[in-house]
């Protein structure tokens, strides 16, 4: 009995062609479309799954999906594969096997499909722009033009590795401020809203005269606790106000802008862009990948949008036969050293060799940074806490000594 299944294919222009037709089995309608010289993308039934069945294959290959080092270990353990002479198909069969995450199984299942079926291994990856890059599809297919994937792979592996430490270090730098904020205003609106107001009858019933610091407290404290909603409301709104317009080509500018100019952080974003910046240039310009198309991957991938418009003007250079590191030059966002290296990699051919020079000594520096801005905002954030809580407790006791003084004298 025919059944009917809807399908999503990829003609050999990679144009995408959706629609239906009624078959027995979904093999069927996979071995139809291969006839029509289609490479099969998605093939469901009303009520069923994924072509291929089981539960791995069933789930969509998103970029979520994949464990956190999962691919940095599948691009090495490829590249020793295909070193140690294993035929291409047959090290992403074994790889797809031992592949942890089911999303990251299904996506190398129907690489090998699409393999199979006489699509080069960069075609291949590129139908799963969530799980490979573009940088990563561009430096596998510089690799198969030049006969060296094993290597590429290899410099793929590392790039893939520093990134990920890169991003462990910023990680790192960011997560104790974050946590000890929350952890300060979290107490202190606690106190403010849930202690300091319950003080108030017996201040009132003292019979004295409040300090300063005592009134000031108890009205924020009074406000808190009346209007808690608004607050709360209006940090909320502000929060998705802020991230939508963040969305927006002007805002997000706007928001690289500032985070490179902030004061403590802006200086180790700036570095991690710098770094990140030459790392990406040297890894594709060293694979082979031409100038042109190396630079166009290097703005997609920055990070910062402030950083990719300075790389857009150097392209713009180029392309017409101009110097490479001027526009870097003319921006303040590159320093001297970098734009004078790039220069003399340009005059001499090593360019790729000074870029990954420049990403080592940012990694360094970066690595430094963090260190430095972690034992610097430990006793910062000890005295925020001081200040804060501390002022709140000052504030409660101040009406207590008062009248010990008042009784002392009476």
């Amino acid at each position: 009995m025919a059944t009917k299944f809807k399908f999503e294919a990829k003609d050999q222009t990679g144009k995408v062609v959706k629609g239906s037709v009624a078959a027995a089995t979904q093999a069927e309608v996979v071995a139809d479309l291969r006839r029509r010289n289609l490479t099969p993308v998605e093939v469901t039934k009303a009520g069923g799954g994924w072509f291929g069945g089981g539960p791995k294959a069933r789930k969509k290959a998103t970029r979520s999906s994949v464990k956190k080092g999962e691919l940095e270990v599948f691009t090495r353990q490829l590249a020793t594969m295909l070193g140690a002479g294993i035929p291409m198909l047959e090290a992403l069969e074994i790889l797809a096997d031992q592949a942890e995450s089911p999303g990251f199984a299904f996506c190398l299942d129907r690489v090998v499909e699409e393999i199979r079926s006489g699509a080069d291994l960069s075609k291949a990856l590129e139908s799963h722009k969530r799980v490979f890059s573009h940088i990563y599809v561009s430096m596998i297919r510089a690799g198969e033009v030049s006969g060296q994937l094993d290597t590429i792979l290899t410099r793929l592996a590392e790039y893939l590795e520093a990134a990920a430490h890169l991003r462990g270090e910023i990680k790192s730098a960011m997560t104790y401020p974050v946590i000890s904020l929350v952890l300060v205003f979290g107490i202190a609106s606690f106190l403010m809203i849930g202690i300091v107001p319950s003080f108030k009858p017996v201040f009132e019933s003292l019979e004295v005269e409040l300090p300063g610091l005592t009134v000031f407290i108890m009205d924020i404290a009074d406000f808190m606790k009346d209007f808690w909603y608004l607050i709360f409301g209006g940090i909320a709104a502000a929060f998705v106000g802020i991230k939508a317009a963040c969305k927006t080509p002007k805002g997000a500018y706007v928001k690289d802008h500032l985070v490179l100019r902030l004061p403590v952080f802006g200086v180790l974003f700036k570095k991690v862009a710098l770094s990140r910046f030459a790392r990406t240039f040297a890894t594709l310009v060293k694979s082979g990948v031409p100038i042109l198309g190396a630079m166009e991957i290097v703005s997609d991938t920055a990070g910062n949008l402030v950083i990719s418009r300075i790389v857009d003007s150097a392209r713009d250079s180029v392309r017409n036969g101009e110097s490479l590191s001027d526009p870097f030059a003319k921006s303040a966002v590159f320093p001297p050293m970098v734009t004078k290296m790039m220069a003399i990699g340009e005059r001499s051919g090593a360019l790729d060799a000074l870029l990954e020079k420049i990403a080592e000594f940012y990694d360094q520096q970066v690595e430094a940074e963090v260190k430095g801005l972690t034992s610097m905002i430990e006793p910062i954030m000890i005295a925020v806490m001081g200040v804060i809580v501390g002022g709140i407790v000052l504030a409660v006791f101040l009406p207590i000594f008062k009248l010990q003084e008042k009784l002392s004298g009476g």
